[in-house]
């Protein structure tokens, strides 16, 4: 006890720095969005405002259509959450469970195309965009999305399926069941704490995007979320501080809401329920 009373301190000690490290700017984005223009410029800040008001979030609504382009992010970053679990849950089930040449170099390439930047990938995709004549549009900004995202979702949803044991699909085939009744009743079921996983992933990876809404969205109807928060912005490079950060902090409560709600179900265990009674 002696020995391991030093190293548990010191765990507890590093998990609370990392977690007062990831929490610091979220709580400063919350202080800020409810502090008045003249605790904004003051030089010695703190972390409670002293006067809290509701005029940023008003000026924000005010000066940017917010609900707009909330609604712009919330349906590419559903849509290509939904699509992305569509093709990526058969192909990661065919890529674990067929262990053949193919499906290693389907699974390396994977894995390659992470390293690639948004740059390199940009000038490709805008030119298949536009002879698909989807530039400017939410359709071809989730289909950028679905294919940004589906390496990771492959990666990330075939671990789950190779953590589920054949053994349980083996045990139905016995019973009689055919391989549809098989992954339906029996797989599917173990595999919804991965699928929930990695459609999390793909909402947030959307939600959050920037860099390809810039580039593909010039109407300013069409923009989503990130881009407007750019427009408290001046041309000088000077911030509205106030409504920015009170739009930023309404900017990220979806994705805290989202992971809130299905957080048990990530956690949960896979194999519950796995025992034939």
């Amino acid at each position: 006890m002696r020995t391991g009373t030093p190293a548990r301190v010191g765990q507890y000690t590093a998990l609370l720095t990392y977690l007062v490290f990831l929490a610091f700017p979220f709580l400063w984005l919350v202080s800020t969005a409810f502090k008045p223009p003249r605790e904004l410029g003051s030089l010695h800040p703190t972390w409670i405002p002293k006067d809290p008001t509701l005029d940023n979030f008003r000026q924000a609504f005010d000066e940017q259509p917010l609900l707009h382009a909330a609604l712009n992010s919330l349906l590419a970053a559903l849509a290509a959450a939904v699509v992305a679990v569509l093709i990526a849950t058969p192909t990661a089930y065919v890529l674990a469970r067929r262990r053949t040449r193919l499906a290693k170099a389907v699974t390396g390439c994977v894995v390659v195309s992470q390293a690639f930047p948004f740059v390199l990938l940009i000038i490709p995709l805008f030119l298949v965009l536009k002879n698909l004549r989807l530039i400017n549009s939410v359709p071809g900004l989730v289909l950028v999305y679905v294919v940004w995202a589906l390496p990771f979702a492959l990666w990330m949803l075939a671990g789950y399926v190779r953590a589920v044991p054949p053994e349980l699909e083996e045990a139905a085939a016995v019973d009689g069941a055919g391989r549809v009744r098989t992954l339906v009743s029996v797989t599917a079921p173990l595999l919804a704490p991965g699928i929930v996983a990695t459609a999390l992933f793909a909402f947030i990876t959307a939600w959050n995007e920037f860099f390809f809404a810039l580039v593909l969205l010039k109407t300013p109807e069409k923009q989503t979320l990130p881009v407007v928060l750019t427009h408290f912005i001046g041309a000088e490079g000077v911030a509205d501080l106030g409504p920015l950060a009170a739009a930023a902090f309404l900017a990220t409560l979806p994705s805290l809401v989202v992971f809130a709600l299905i957080q048990r179900r990530i956690t949960g265990g896979m194999l519950t329920g796995a025992v034939k009674s």
